[in-house]
């Protein structure tokens, strides 16, 4: 007899599944005896371990140890990958209480490519790489302020994005679309106070809902008026010209046109 299988709300999904569905992968290739051996041959000279290596996209992937990240990337800089591309951090919390960090690396001089990965505990600290490319110094703090991953040495671990005083970091899982509780009220106690919770409400309402008669929140669409005054009965769109700015362009309206003979 075939699985029963409910579908009083198959239409209201967004997606749909396949059980035969395969994601699609892109093909690894062993990094021995490759382009990039003089790289493999650099770490085993240096004592880094190397926990696996391959290429993909025609760019060297190499993962680490997270207490050797800072070494093995400066392997990497004294053989000629002179710029730092990215850093980011992928959340594995969840599964494994950890994050995996990468570095996007390359090499003008030798037309090369390559990634190192690490993985490092939540409550682990990476050591900073700022002394071996000054442009890691925004991106740590970012890696820190939106994912939390704990960087030492650095000449100045602080929020980049969000305030100093705020609560929790955005772009790990855990961390709700809507924002939590300090994320509500967080604009209305640092302006109003916790005392006019009641009166102005929440900071974080549903984001497809703009009330363009609201004057005592954030959204003033069609007039400017001082806080708390009644706003016009009706809308007025108001459009700002700047100088020597692209011309707006608006649509012709019927009875408002006439035709010309000849350019004024």
């Amino acid at each position: 007899m075939r699985e029963f299988l409910n579908r009083t709300n198959a239409q209201k999904k967004q997606y749909y599944t396949n059980k035969f569905y395969v994601a699609p992968s892109t093909p690894k290739i062993d990094a021995e005896g490759s382009k990039f051996q003089d790289e493999l041959d650099i770490f085993k000279q240096n004592n880094i371990e190397i926990l696996n290596s391959y290429i993909e996209h025609e760019q060297l992937v190499i993962s680490v140890k997270a207490e050797q990240n800072y070494e093995a990337l400066k392997s990497l800089k004294d053989y000629g990958y002179e710029i730092l591309n990215e850093i980011g951090a992928s959340d594995y919390t969840a599964d494994e209480n950890c994050y995996e960090v990468f570095y996007q690396i390359l090499s003008i001089s030798r037309k090369k490519r390559a990634r190192l990965k690490c993985k490092i505990q939540k409550e682990q600290m990476l050591q900073s790489v700022t002394a071996l490319y000054r442009c890691a110094n925004w991106a740590e703090r970012e890696m820190y302020d939106m994912s939390g991953v704990l960087i030492a040495n650095h000449p100045n671990l602080k929020r980049l994005i969000m305030p100093d005083d705020w609560s929790g970091h955005p772009l790990l899982k855990s961390y709700p679309l809507v924002g939590d509780e300090f994320a509500k009220w967080y604009e209305v106690d640092k302006i109003f106070g916790k005392e006019r919770r009641e009166e102005i409400g929440e900071e974080n309402r549903d984001p497809a809902f703009v009330d363009s008669k609201d004057t005592f929140n954030f959204s003033r669409l069609g007039h400017e008026v001082e806080y708390g005054e009644n706003a016009l009965e009706f809308e007025k769109v108001v459009e700002y010209q700047e100088d020597g700015g692209v011309k707006f362009v608006t649509p012709i309206k019927k009875g408002e046109n006439k035709i010309v003979k000849e350019r004024p």
